[in-house]
């Protein structure tokens, strides 16, 4: 299962993640979350990754335009749409792209079922909330498209293994404080997450 360290806001915290074995990052270029991060600082870190480690931008309510513009800038390899979008605006972006599926009811875990996508609990709030899934609306679903995201922590995601999610994203629950990962909570969670 591959697994997503999100919210990264300092370079200690994203190369400890890799060398845990993070197969991703994510960056927030949202303002109003405590784990925002600028462009240019997120650049400062990518540029002191090793190769192979997927970046991941996250964006809310932003056009076209600004994500290619942020994504070039700051060598992202895949952005995460965190709002309402429909296919053919996933289409118009020049790179690689992730919906995020805020999930309500079971029925929206349906949602861009033939895309890789990533599915949370959804808040008013966008992201990092540590807020749970109910995770019988994955029974019986192929889920091998699926990132799972949404209060996992690494007492909790062994649970998510047997559905044959495609990878989870954790934030909220690796951290010491809003922005800061605790070293020991994303090695177990790595160890746990990746363990057969």
């Amino acid at each position: 299962m591959r697994v997503k360290i999100c919210g990264i806001t300092n370079l200690r915290d994203a190369l400890h993640a890799v060398e845990c074995g993070a197969d991703a990052l994510g960056f927030v270029f949202y303002n109003q979350s405590p784990r925002y991060i600028t462009p240019k600082d997120a650049k400062r870190i990518i540029d002191q990754l090793p190769p192979f480690v997927e970046r991941v931008g996250l964006f809310v309510n932003e056009g076209v335009e600004t994500i290619e513009t942020v994504c070039r800038y700051s060598d992202i390899s895949l952005a995460q749409i965190h709002f309402e979008v429909d296919e053919a605006s996933l289409d118009a972006l020049a790179l690689k792209t992730l919906p995020v599926v805020r999930a309500r009811s079971a029925e929206d875990v349906h949602t861009f079922s033939d895309r890789y996508r990533l599915v949370d609990a959804f808040c008013e709030s966008y992201g990092g909330s540590g807020k749970r899934l109910n995770l019988e609306w994955f029974s019986g679903i192929d889920c091998s498209k699926i990132i799972l995201a949404g209060g996992l922590t690494p007492e909790n995601v062994s649970e998510v293994k047997e559905y044959g999610f495609y990878g989870v994203d954790v934030s909220s629950g690796v951290e010491s404080v809003k922005g800061k990962k605790d070293p020991h909570k994303v090695e177990q969670f790595l160890r746990h997450a990746k363990s057969i």
